[in-house]
């Protein structure tokens, strides 16, 4: 970070002090997650610090390391939780302030989050009352008011350039993604509409087939994608938009893989060889990564990473940060170092593992990864730097497909 660095996190360190982050010499693997919890207690969350899961200890390698890299997270549901809880007004749930989200200003600075795909998630439902693209601009217009109250705190980016300087102004960059082709009501030229508004991804599916592809929790309709499917990618490669193949079903994983000439990214998934959930990434597809280029973003959804057996004996089980750990470790193992980030999913869940109940806890993943060995490149490419990279293809990939034909 550069500009405001140095007072940011001078302030970010006062903060945590007050709200009792343990912060101090380097802690084994087995340590546990920090003792911060949110200000109100957040519903289906219990207190990080209860007994047997003691506090992770942030060292002073860890959090410089954590805090000079780019931590971009693939998926946030605040724009939804701002209109669930708040009816869509940040007067009425000052996010400046401590809440009892698990997103919120100060909690964002102690995570030192960088970057953030805002999700502007409608429900599937809408597709059947017809009002989809209505609700999605509804919840754009709810990102873009965020951005307009704390400007201070947030800066609307649209390329990785802009994100970078973002970052190094101090702001966390800003950007949408789409969690749903429901939200273009089967209209291509809704795509470069959506990206005009600052949509830089959109999820093919969300839980239920779409017209023209298969979600991964629903009954098999197209086999992966249908040809409007396909057609649906290439306007999203010609626009600069990534596609996201998070909640869609295998064979449309492998279709959209086939189809894509820029990089696909999975912006809140995590590996199904260890948690044996549809909405999670099987190994084949893994292994199609480094010939693609994409990048896999673990997610926090304790149904998505607690291990298949564990949630066998305890369905409601949330593991813990460790298991997150060892999705990534295990997308490196398949995939590459240059093809895993985040992708929190803070905000659109009620259950979130053990030591990351909020964005606060994000330094503790870099914790774990220097205690398992990994360096600091190898971190920053986790934390952010491989969703840059993609960002960086897939504007290529559009630039070269806006050139006009000779």
């Amino acid at each position: 970070m550069r500009g405001r660095s140095v007072s940011r996190v001078a302030s970010i360190g006062s903060w945590l002090l007050v709200m009792g982050l343990v912060v101090g010499a380097a802690g084994q693997a087995g340590d546990g997650p920090p003792t911060l919890t949110a200000p109100e207690p957040i519903p289906a969350a219990s207190s990080a610090d209860e007994p047997g899961f003691p506090p992770i200890k942030i060292s002073a390698e860890a959090q410089r390391i954590h805090f000079s890299g780019s931590l971009f997270d693939g998926h946030n549901d605040l724009p939804w939780t701002m209109r669930a809880e708040a009816n869509s007004s940040f007067d009425k749930v000052d996010i400046a302030q401590p809440t009892k989200f698990h997103t919120d200003i100060p909690r964002l600075e102690a995570g030192g989050l960088k970057a953030q795909f805002w999700s502007v998630y409608v429900p599937s439902s809408s597709a059947v009352t017809g009002n989809s693209t209505v609700m999605t601009m509804e919840q754009i217009d709810i990102v873009d008011d965020m951005l307009r109250r704390y400007p201070e705190h947030f800066q609307r980016t649209g390329t990785a350039a802009e994100v970078r300087q973002a970052i190094a102004d101090g702001k966390i960059a800003s950007m949408m993604g789409i969690e749903g082709g429901h939200s273009i009501e089967n209209q291509l030229g809704l795509i470069q509409r959506f990206y005009d508004r600052g949509v830089r991804y959109m999820t093919l599916t969300h839980s239920k087939n779409v017209d023209w592809a298969d979600s991964a929790t629903d009954e098999p309709r197209h086999q992966g994608l249908a040809e409007f499917g396909r057609e649906v990618v290439g306007e999203m490669n010609r626009v600069g938009m990534l596609v996201d193949i998070s909640h869609v079903s295998p064979a449309t994983m492998h279709a959209t893989l086939d189809t894509s000439a820029a990089p696909v990214i999975f912006s809140h998934s995590s590996a199904r060889a260890i948690c044996d959930h549809p909405r999670n990434v099987p190994d084949d597809v893994l292994r199609r990564m480094p010939e693609n280029g994409g990048v896999v973003m673990v997610t926090f959804v304790s149904g998505f990473i607690a291990p298949t057996e564990q949630l066998k004996r305890e369905p409601k089980a949330r593991g813990t940060i460790f298991d997150v750990c060892d999705h990534i470790e295990h997308v490196i193992k398949v995939a590459g170092i240059d093809h895993v980030g985040i992708g929190g999913d803070y905000d659109g869940v009620t259950s979130l593992p053990h030591g990351l109940e909020d964005v606060s806890k994000y330094p503790a993943i870099t914790q774990i990864l220097l205690d398992r060995g990994y360096n600091e490149e190898q971190i920053h490419k986790v934390l952010g730097g491989n969703i840059l990279r993609v960002m960086e293809a897939a504007e290529k990939v559009a630039r070269d497909l806006q050139q006009p034909r000779s």
